[in-house]
C-alpha cells in the first residue's frame, strides 16, 4: 500500500478545509459562551495561548518554552494558580494532536492496517514509532514532577533556546536516503533516546527528533513526517497523563469553556504550521530556526533582566 503523506489531493483538501471551517465556528461559539466568565484565563488569553501552541508545536522552536514565557507575560501561573497554568500549557496540546490526525489520516490508516497485519510497511513503521516512543515515556513518567518543579521556568528555557539555536546554525547535515517506511527499530531507538532531551523545556521535541532522524540517514521529508507521527504518540501520552492527574485543577481554576477555546485555536494554527513547515523544508535548511531561537533567547533574557517576566 502506497501512502502520500501530503494533503494535496482534492479529497484531502476538502476534508481539511471542512474541519478547519468547523473548528472556526466552534471557536466563535465557545467564545460567545465564555463572554462574561470570571477567572484569570480570559477568552483573549486562551486564544493567544492556543495560537502560540499551534504555531510552535511542530516547528523546531519549542512550544513549551513559548507557552511558559507567554503565560508569564499574560500574568498566568502565579501563586496558587501555577499548577493549573503549567498543566494547561501541556493539555492545550490536544489541539495540535488533532491537527496531525486530520492532516495525516491516510498514514494513520496505514498504521491501523499494519496493526492488524494487513500492511507490511505500516506494521514496520508502527514498530519504529513504538520503539521511539518508549525512552522518553519512561523518563518522563519517572521524572515528570521533578522536571515540572525544577525546569518549568524562564531561565532554563532561555538556556535551551540559545543552545539549540547555536547547534542549528553550526550543524551541517548530510542528505539522507532512507524513506519513512524504511526506518528500522534501530534507527527509531536512536531517535527515541534523543527525544529524552526534549523533556527540558525550550529544547523542542521537533528539533531533536528531526535532527536525530537526519543523523541516522533519513531524508528530510521522512524525518519531518516521523517527527509528526512520533509527536502524535508522545504528546497524546503526556497530555492525557497530565489531564488525568491535574485536569480537575484546571477545571477548578479556569472552568471548561475558556480552556476549550485555546484547544480549538491550537488545532487550527497547528494545521497551518504543519503544512507550512513541510513546504518550507523542501527547499530551505533548518538554520533559520537557529537564528530565531537565539533571537528569542536574547529577548527573553532581556525581559527577565528588566523584570517584565
Amino acid at each position: 500500500m502506497t501512502v502520500q503523506p501530503d494533503v494535496d489531493a482534492r479529497s484531502d483538501r476538502l476534508v481539511v478545509g471542512g474541519v478547519l471551517v468547523g473548528a472556526a465556528v466552534a471557536v466563535a461559539a465557545v467564545i460567545l459562551l465564555s463572554i462574561g466568565s470570571e477567572g484569570p484565563l480570559t477568552p483573549l488569553k486562551a486564544i493567544i495561548l492556543g495560537a502560540v501552541e499551534g504555531f510552535t508545536e511542530y516547528l523546531p522552536v519549542s512550544s513549551t518554552g513559548h507557552l511558559l514565557v507567554t503565560q508569564r507575560l499574560l500574568d498566568l501561573g502565579e501563586g496558587e494558580a501555577k499548577a493549573a497554568a503549567d498543566s494547561y500549557v501541556i493539555s492545550i496540546q490536544i489541539g495540535a494532536i488533532l491537527a496531525v490526525v486530520v492532516l495525516y489520516w491516510r498514514r494513520l490508516g496505514q498504521l491501523t492496517l499494519g496493526l492488524v497485519g494487513r500492511d507490511v510497511e505500516g506494521r514496520g513503521l508502527l514498530v519504529a514509532l513504538v520503539v521511539a516512543f518508549v525512552p522518553a515515556a519512561i523518563v518522563g513518567l519517572a521524572l515528570g514532577d521533578t522536571i515540572k518543579d525544577q525546569l518549568f521556568g524562564a531561565w532554563p528555557v532561555v538556556v535551551a533556546w540559545f543552545a539549540g539555536g547555536v547547534f542549528l546554525i553550526v550543524w551541517r547535515p548530510r542528505p539522507g536516503t532512507i524513506e519513512l517506511t524504511q526506518l528500522t527499530a534501530r534507527h527509531a531507538a536512536v531517535i527515541g533516546v534523543a527525544q529524552i532531551l526534549a523533556l527540558w523545556p525550550g529544547t523542542s521535541r521537533s528539533l531533536v527528533t528531526i535532527v536525530a532522524a537526519l543523523a541516522v540517514g533519513a531524508t528530510m521529508a521522512a524525518a519531518v513526517e516521523f517527527s509528526f507521527l512520533l509527536g502524535l504518540a508522545t504528546l497524546s501520552a503526556a497530555t492525557f497523563y497530565d489531564l488525568a492527574k491535574d485536569g480537575q485543577e484546571i477545571l477548578d481554576v479556569y472552568g471548561w469553556r475558556t480552556p476549550l477555546v485555546g484547544g480549538i485555536v491550537a488545532f487550527v494554527t497547528a494545521a497551518i504550521a504543519v503544512r507550512w513547515l513541510v513546504a518550507f523544508l523542501r527547499t530551505r535548511p533548518l538554520a533559520v530556526f537557529g537564528w530565531y531561537r537565539m533571537g528569542i533567547a536574547i529577548a527573553t533574557a532581556a525581559m527577565i533582566g528588566l523584570g517584565v517576566i
